[in-house]
């Protein structure tokens, strides 16, 4: 696991990686990271080699079912293609990594050469008009970690070159997400499979309370997740382009009325018959299906967006 506080020195990590690639993979110019049950996007990829993230210095392991550990590099597009190295798995605080940790790949991306990074997540929807199986790109973030002292770019910079303090009021490339719409229209996919909206991030690792649902989305987010908005301040820090789309796999359990136990048992009591609401609750299991269900748009969605960039659209 990489240490606690960030190193300005990533030549181990880029020798470890560029010593297992041909000449034509040493500089990926972009970068993705695949979020859970979304690691099939490497089924795309093309003269792929594939390595462990335990044989890459600085590296930590992935944990979450749903994530590989390895980071895989290969050929992206039509025709030749376009050099690409990917994340199968991420690193999550919940997890225990550091927040060093947890966005030191895409330093190393950055160091490798990557211009743009098209993030991948899974996420769950806090919009009544955004369903299960949506994908979202996303133009913004609420993230109340960062407000309240769990902010990456915190302690000392990685590089002299990068800003101190970082705007964030760009942090979603507009040329980017352009080319996803751009791609959807090319595949026929329909207008309603998408949606753009705000990301809340949260640390995890339990899913929200009905409160804490009810308050994101009054706070203006349109999905919740426990990883992206590392990966994206690390990014533009870095200098890289950044898009990110995240695949709705599960409602946040809003109830519009909550359950009163106080008027179950004036019912009982009464003599009255009172049926409570089904409790509903979300698992991991159900994120996975979804992702694993709609993993397939991802994909074509995510090599239309590389040949629109062989394309110079």
């Amino acid at each position: 696991m990489a240490p606690d506080a960030p190193t300005t020195s990533f030549a181990p990590t880029l020798e470890a990686i560029r010593s297992k690639l041909p000449e034509k993979l040493q500089n990926p110019q972009i970068g993705i990271i695949c979020g859970s049950g979304l690691s099939g996007l490497v089924d795309t990829l093309r003269e792929v080699v594939i390595i462990q993230y335990d044989d890459i210095p600085g590296f930590g392991r992935s944990t979450v079912p749903g994530h590989k550990s390895a980071l895989a590099l290969g050929l992206l597009g039509s025709g030749d293609g376009l050099p690409v190295v990917a994340m199968l798995g991420r690193f999550h605080p919940y997890e225990g990594h550091p927040l060093s940790t947890v966005v030191y790949p895409v330093r190393v991306m950055a160091k490798l050469g990557v211009k743009d990074l098209l993030i991948t997540n899974a996420a769950g929807s806090l919009n009544p008009s955004i369903p299960v199986g949506t994908i979202v790109v996303i133009n913004d973030h609420l993230a109340l970690p960062n407000l309240t002292g769990m902010n990456p770019l915190l302690g000392p910079q990685t590089s002299p070159d990068h800003p101190r303090f970082l705007p964030l009021s760009d942090a979603y490339s507009v040329a980017l997400r352009r080319l996803v719409f751009l791609a959807a229209n090319k595949l026929q996919i329909p207008d309603s499979a998408l949606a753009e909206g705000t990301y809340a991030w949260v640390s995890g690792p339990t899913y929200e309370t009905p409160a804490e649902g009810r308050f994101l989305r009054t706070a203006g987010a349109d999905v919740v997740g426990m990883s992206t908005v590392p990966e994206v301040l690390a990014g533009r820090e870095e200098g890289l382009n950044v898009a990110v789309l995240s695949l709705v796999t599960n409602f946040v359990v809003i109830p519009e009325r909550p359950a009163s136990i106080r008027e179950q048992v004036e019912a009982e009591l009464s003599g009255t018959e009172y049926i409570l609401p089904l409790q509903q609750v979300v698992s991991h299991e159900e994120v996975l299906e979804i992702g694993r269900e709609k993993a397939e748009v991802m994909k074509l969605l995510v090599r239309k967006v590389v040949d629109l960039k062989l394309a110079g659209i």
